[in-house]
């Protein structure tokens, strides 16, 4: 399949138990979870039960899985206790991807905080964070995924040319890959509902980061206009970016086998309405 098509799905009550069920209301073909607290610190050990079943019925049903670390977790944090958090929470949520069969871990790029230079925080990043990458040493092992932000701040991480010198500082690591965000890159500044604005955009991230490196797309319009800095997901075609971008998305060659997965308002039936439309624009 060029792009399974799937969902966030909420797992309180147990990811297969609960996560599946929900997943298949949608049609999902592609899975996104939280395996720990995504406002916390908390590393909760996993039921292996329910990973064994989860894992099982994903392969057997072709749904492909994803992990969305927690949202607290800053490699370029000036307060040395966030960075320590940081690692255990992201390495948390690295071993649990590989326990639940996912193929990549979602984290946010993060910013350089306390009014430090750039420079010095994407140093700090290649500290803690190399290391967690060096022990992906498995087959099973999930890529980690850098999701750039809507550029509030003092981000490290939100036009596609930033995802380059992340990207560097990381010697580029084979584990390494990009989430891309359609609301974050749109309320960035990079416009993507005029004609070719979809396409000029992944050319750009393709020209940062090279070929292959585009894991994972999280398919969400915008509330907001493009440049806005607000990170404020519609349902697809309901905001600022419109239904076209998304065909285009599609269609374009660094898409090709990259899943997408909505993380829109609405709840299940607002979920459901985008996974079909997103579905009808598949060439």
């Amino acid at each position: 399949m060029r792009n399974p098509i799937g969902g966030h799905v909420p797992v309180a009550g147990g990811l297969a138990k609960t996560g599946l069920p929900y997943a298949r209301e949608l049609g999902a073909e592609a899975v996104q979870v939280f395996v720990a607290n995504p406002r916390g610190w908390a590393t909760p050990v996993g039921n292996p039960a329910q990973d064994e079943k989860f894992r099982e019925e994903c392969a057997a049903e072709e749904i492909v899985a994803y992990v969305h670390a927690p949202y607290l977790i800053n490699f370029g944090s000036h307060t040395p206790a966030t960075v320590e958090s940081s690692v255990d929470s992201l390495r948390h949520s690295l071993r649990r991807g590989r326990e639940i069969g996912a193929r990549g871990v979602v984290v946010h790029t993060g910013s350089a905080t306390g009014g430090r230079p750039r420079a010095e925080a994407l140093a700090q990043v290649r500290t803690h964070l190399l290391p967690l990458l060096d022990e992906l040493t498995h087959d099973d092992d999930p890529f980690l995924l850098l999701e750039s932000t809507a550029g509030q701040g003092s981000s490290l991480c939100s036009r596609t040319w930033d995802f380059g010198p992340y990207f560097e500082a990381l010697d580029a690591h084979p584990r390494l890959g990009v989430c891309l965000d359609t609301c974050h890159i749109f309320a960035a500044g990079h416009e993507l509902a005029g004609p070719g604005g979809m396409k000029q955009t992944l050319d750009l991230l393709v020209d940062a980061v090279g070929e292959g490196r585009l894991k994972l797309v999280h398919a969400n319009d915008s509330k907001e206009a493009s440049g806005a800095h607000k990170d404020r997901h519609e349902n697809i075609g309901a905001g600022h970016i419109g239904t076209e971008p998304f065909r285009e998305l599609l269609t374009h060659p660094a898409t090709e086998g990259v899943p997408l997965v909505i993380e829109t308002p609405g709840g299940k039936e607002g979920h459901r309405a985008d996974v079909a439309r997103l579905k009808s624009l598949r060439p």
